[in-house]
């Protein structure tokens, strides 16, 4: 209870009285709540943000994950002479391709025969055997009388229950159900290789005497009966050097390479777009002295090959354009992680990854791309075996020469990511030399995924520095003026004004960067660059005419409202420069200062660093020259009286002990704006082409981490390995992030103990 006197002054109640004691009583209460309070928040606050990088860890982890392989079932079969097997995508229907002219399709999981299928060549003896690119699902034979005949495995899925699958298995016949002749002189094929796509096959063979013998047929179907057709028939035959014994042949799927292996370890490289003149592009030897090609086969797509090895390694090769543009074979990657001879590889259909059986029994799981390893272990006891991947690569069956039936579920979901693959050079298909690429899709089914973080990683870098190149001598300067050199009136209405900047929506700012700015530093980039390098000049010009004017005419300037001065002459050179900028342009850039760039050497873009670097510095400014002039500002001011009365001047007094005093604000200011600049995302996303190079040119644009994510989340299948690699990229951003502001921390904390004491 407040007592009250004659005059009406407030009287405070006796420190033992009871309204005393229930004051002191209710400031003990708000003083628990307001401690628990903060604690909670900030424990809450520290729990999200350790929730979130646990998140972000739980997402990513799968990409390192190595390959996992389940048996599925194990069974004995009567299945011999086995020259293929294949596995559909559902991993419940196989076909095995015999030497004897048959075929039989079979339950994948219990070997029951669902088709057998004998074809008509009852009268030829087959010398050979062959398999096209497995997404085609092409076979042939070859015959003594050098002909060949080649089927297709085709699978029609059928619901007659509505839920409940039915798959029924067929084989066709792409030119008819007779042998092709192939050779004209009529002799044994003993190698044979063969590709049919697009109404287009081509068989490429060797004979007895030692002959390649090529012959591309185009298959015309009848436009009123599909199953009438008419074949065109192109041939021609490569004579080898004396004493050559080819050991492999292979065709390309789009028919228009092919590689032959000898005894002697050379890879003979032929172009054969034109069926009827081979050009030999390249002869070039695979192995080293003593070591022997086992195998040979394409990776999916057709552009590159895989050279199993006798001494258990694997050579992907693939041709690179040199500098006069011409083609060559080059190894481009190696797997040495067996050691047994390989015998056979299954590539996947869809992915860049293959499997290898070795001598050994050893089976080996890799990606190219990623050069990963993800598994080598003991799979069969004999290599005397055909295995097959099914189409979604999570399936693989092998059947071993004495019917022995085993089927895997393979669990491999991100072979393609690796560290190599994410921050390394890597040499990717048809590239001339390794590269730093992000290119996350393609229309192509034989893509090759390119995630590099390498370059958004830069891009991301390239944005905050050319962003605090404009905002921190910018804000620190200003600051340091506004805090110390500046009346209070004008401070009242500058700090307020400079603050409410940072309201600003970077969507809207990101919006005027694109389609506003960047067209007109674009159109008067003379005039821009002239601002930039004007301006200083004329401040100081105008700040020594200043000293130069009668004392009488300057003290008519209050103290502290010189600053006002520079406005007009601010607003005075950015209309000057920007009027000039066309004559400048015109008199050394020959009136396209762009097209200029571009000529010596400096490629151009609209939408480039320096725009974003002027619109996000505007928008880091607010955050920095806040946070800087709130440390300058509150420097106690016994300490810059006291330095005044010694002797030292006001600047003095503020590099010597005002700039010290505040300096751990000052560098927080300029971490807080390094923040704000590495995860801004609407800027960088529309004042850039998000192009993501590496280059640190101020003319061009970039990609950064945040942009990326913002661009590409909402188009990633959930789970895949681009979806994780997202996820990957906002963790690195959360880890630099808490990298710079522990190290931020670290150094304020020891610059406030080294300045304390002043």
């Amino acid at each position: 209870m407040v007592e009250q006197t004659a005059d009406d002054k407030t009287v405070l109640p006796a420190p033992d009285s009871a309204t005393a004691k229930r004051r002191r009583a209710w400031r003990e209460v708000k003083d628990k709540l307001a401690r628990y309070g903060v604690g909670f928040g900030g424990i809450s606050v520290i729990f999200a943000i350790v929730l979130i990088f646990f998140y972000l860890l739980y997402v990513v982890l799968p990409l390192f994950q190595g390959a996992d392989l389940e048996t599925k079932t194990l069974y004995q079969t009567e299945m011999q002479q086995s020259e293929f097997v294949t596995l559909n995508e559902y991993n419940d229907v196989a076909l095995t391709v015999n030497g004897d002219g048959t075929a039989r399709f079979f339950a994948a999981e219990s070997g029951e025969t669902m088709l057998d299928v004998e074809f008509p060549i009852q009268d030829k003896t087959i010398s050979s055997t062959a398999a096209g690119a497995a997404v085609t699902g092409i076979f042939g034979y070859g015959f003594e009388d050098g002909s060949a005949f080649v089927f297709n495995q085709d699978f029609k899925v059928t619901y007659p229950e509505g839920t409940t699958r039915k798959i029924i298995p067929r084989v066709e016949y792409p030119l008819g159900d007779k042998a092709v002749q192939i050779d004209p002189k009529g002799q044994p094929l003993t190698l044979l290789s063969l590709q049919s796509y697009d109404d287009q096959t081509t068989f490429a063979a060797v004979t007895a005497d030692s002959r390649v013998v090529i012959k591309s047929i185009t298959r015309e179907a009848s436009f009123l009966d599909p199953s009438e057709f008419t074949l065109e028939e192109e041939s021609t035959e490569i004579t080898l050097p004396a004493f050559t014994n080819i050991t492999h042949i292979k065709l390309d799927i789009d028919q228009r390479e092919l590689f032959l292996v000898d005894d002697k370890g050379y890879i003979h490289y032929y172009d054969i777009q034109k069926k009827t003149a081979p050009n030999l592009i390249q002869k070039v030897k695979g192995v080293p002295s003593g070591v022997s090609i086992t195998t040979l086969e394409f990776l999916t797509g057709g552009i590159s090959i895989l050279v199993g090895r006798s001494d258990g390694q694997i050579d992907q090769w693939f041709p690179v354009r040199d500098k006069d543009n011409n083609y060559f074979l080059h190894n481009v990657r190696s797997f040495a992680e067996q050691e047994a001879p390989i015998v056979a590889i299954s590539p996947e259909q869809a992915r860049k990854g293959f499997l290898a059986l070795d001598r050994s029994g050893q089976l080996g799981v890799y990606h190219t791309t990623a050069q990963r390893t993800l598994m080598v272990e003991p799979y069969l006891d004999t290599a005397d075996a055909v295995m097959a991947l099914s189409p979604r690569a999570n399936g693989l069956i092998s059947l071993t020469a004495d019917g022995g039936v085993k089927l895997l579920d393979i669990h491999n979901e991100h072979p393609d990511i690796s560290w190599h693959s994410l921050w390394e050079k890597v040499w990717y298909e048809s590239r001339a030399e390794p590269e730093y690429i992000w290119q996350s899709s393609s229309a192509s089914s034989d893509f090759e995924p390119k995630f590099s973080l390498t370059p958004l990683t830069f891009g991301t870098i390239k944005a905050a520095f050319y962003a605090m190149l404009v905002a921190v001598p910018l804000a620190i300067m200003g600051a340091i003026f506004t805090a110390y050199f500046m009346s209070p009136k004008m401070r009242s209405i500058v700090k307020p004004t400079i603050e409410i900047m940072e309201a600003l929506p970077t969507v809207i700012l990101g919006f005027l960067a694109g389609l506003w700015l960047a067209p007109i530093v674009e159109e008067n980039l003379p005039g821009v660059f002239s601002i930039l390098f004007v301006l200083p000049i004329m401040i100081i010009l105008t700040a020594w005419a200043w000293t130069k004017l009668p004392r009488q005419l300057r003290e008519k300037i209050p103290d502290g409202w010189e600053a006002a001065i520079l406005v007009p002459i601010v607003i005075l050179v950015g209309i000057v420069s920007m009027s000039m900028s066309a004559t400048l342009e015109l008199w050394l850039f020959d009136g396209d200062m762009p097209n200029f760039l571009n000529e010596v050497g400096i490629d151009f873009d609209q939408r480039n660093s320096l725009v974003v670097g002027l619109v996000m510095g505007f928008a880091v400014i607010p955050t920095i020259f806040s946070i800087t002039e709130d440390a300058i500002f509150g420097v106690p001011k016994h300490l810059t009286v006291g330095s005044l009365a010694l002797g030292a001047t006001p600047w003095q007094t503020m590099t010597r002990v005002v700039l010290l005093t505040a300096s751990p604000g000052i560098f927080s200011a300029v971490m807080i704006g390094l923040g704000r600049a590495v995860g801004e995302t609407m800027i960088v996303l529309m004042a850039t082409g998000n192009t993501p190079i590496m280059d640190f040119n101020i003319f061009e644009g970039f990609r950064a981490l945040s942009a990326n994510i913002a661009v590409e989340m909402p188009e990633a299948e959930v789970a895949s390995s681009h979806y994780r690699v997202l996820f990957l990229a906002a963790l690195v951003l959360f880890m630099a992030t808490f990298v710079l502001n522990t190290i931020a921390e670290v150094v304020r904390q020891r610059l406030r103990n080294k300045y304390s004491s002043l």
